[in-house]
Parts: C-alpha cells; structure tokens; sequence
C-alpha cells in the first residue's frame, strides 16, 4: 500500500523569482481565495511570526488575515506583499484592446 503524504507549496517556495511566479499565477485566478491561500503558503514558507513583524502586523492578524474567505484591507495586503520582499504589478490585457482616442487628450496631455 502507498502512503500519500499532503502537498504543501511552501516547501518549494524558496527565493523571490519561484515566489513571484507563484503569486502571479494565483492573481490569474478569479477566486480570491487561491491568491489568498497562495500568499499564506509564501508566508508559511518565510515564517509567519517574522513576516507579521516585518509587515508591522501581529502574528494573528496575519493568520485571520490570509483565512480562506478572509477579506483583507488592501494596505494589510500591501504591507504583507512588501514584506515578503514581491510587489505587485499591472500590465495591459492582451485581450482587450480600446480604440485610439479612448482616453480623449491623454496622448496630447503626455507630448
């Protein structure tokens, strides 16, 4: 008989470009929860009681905070995220494209 032992993603979370990669394929995800639980497993990966005081939170508040279903203020999750030394980032939707103009001025305003 084989013996299956539970996958945790914090043991392969180990520098800064896995942990990017890590996070930036969970805020792919519709589901809030899969950035959150990804997020918490980072922190597990760091230590939570040392990523709650670099992030200025107490070790509870992180927890309750990275809860399945948890609705996190956005500067909880900025100072966390800044913590375990990532940022956040946007770039343009491959998808959707806006006609030129659609910000009406905003080409001449930058010249």
């Amino acid at each position: 008989m084989m013996k299956l032992t539970k996958f945790d993603a914090a043991e392969y979370l180990d520098n800064e470009e896995v942990i990017a990669e890590y996070l930036n394929a969970a805020l792919e995800d519709d589901n809030p929860n899969v950035f959150l639980t990804a997020v918490r497993d980072v922190a597990k990966a760091r230590g939570m009681t040392e990523l709650a005081k670099n992030a200025g939170l107490g070790r509870e508040s992180l927890y309750k905070a990275l809860t399945p279903g948890a609705k996190p203020r956005y500067d909880t999750i900025l100072k966390v995220i800044r913590a375990l030394g990532v940022e956040l980032k946007t770039v343009p939707l491959q998808s959707k494209t806006f006609p030129t103009g659609h910000v009406k001025g905003f080409a001449d305003a930058t010249r």
